[in-house]
């Protein structure tokens, strides 16, 4: 009983990267960690160096479909390890399935739903994810944007970013109706 209340406490009063290391996730170092969904074999997680999982993102360490056939198969479990390598973020609400690996220096996408191990130096994205461009590619994207905002404080950011001559917005094209 005081293990499921310490759990709860755990849980609720811990910061997310306290919890995951109470939980027994291991990460390397300068992880930033916002999420607390670990799944229910959170021992099965291993983060790099310089990971980080936003707000949102489930890691889904088992394969919990096998309770169709467990009324013939009591003791059908079927599990996959899941390793997120160096330098690497995962977008908010993203899923990541077991037995994948997501290699260094990727990102994925918010609300992606990895369901296949991710080479080296991706940026994927969708449900399920899917190859979008390498990061190189998407620095060469990115960098046309780059505000360099990050040493200023909130106010000089929003008076930057809200100035009328301000012009390094991201701009979308139009989807194409068909």
């Amino acid at each position: 009983m005081l293990n499921i209340f310490f759990d709860f406490f755990a849980y609720y009063f811990f910061s997310p990267s306290l919890y995951a290391k109470y939980i027994k996730v291991k990460f390397g170092k300068n992880c930033r960690i916002v999420t607390k969904n670990w799944g229910s074999e959170p021992y099965l997680i291993e983060l790099g160096n310089h990971v980080h999982i936003t707000k949102g993102v489930s890691f889904v360490t088992h394969d919990g479909a096998v309770w169709v056939f467990r009324e013939n198969i009591p003791t059908f479990d079927v599990f996959g390890k899941i390793v997120v390598k160096d330098n690497t973020y995962i977008g908010n609400n993203a899923v990541i399935l077991p037995g994948v690996t997501i290699g260094s220096n990727c990102i994925v996408g918010a609300n992606s739903v990895v369901t296949k191990s991710i080479p080296d130096n991706s940026v994927v994205a969708g449900n399920p994810a899917k190859f979008i461009l390498s990061t190189r590619d998407y620095l060469e994207k990115a960098i046309n944007h780059n505000a360099q905002t990050k040493l200023l404080t909130k106010k000089q950011k929003k008076n930057y970013l809200l100035n009328p001559d301000f012009n390094l917005f991201i701009k979308k094209s139009t989807l194409k109706i068909e």
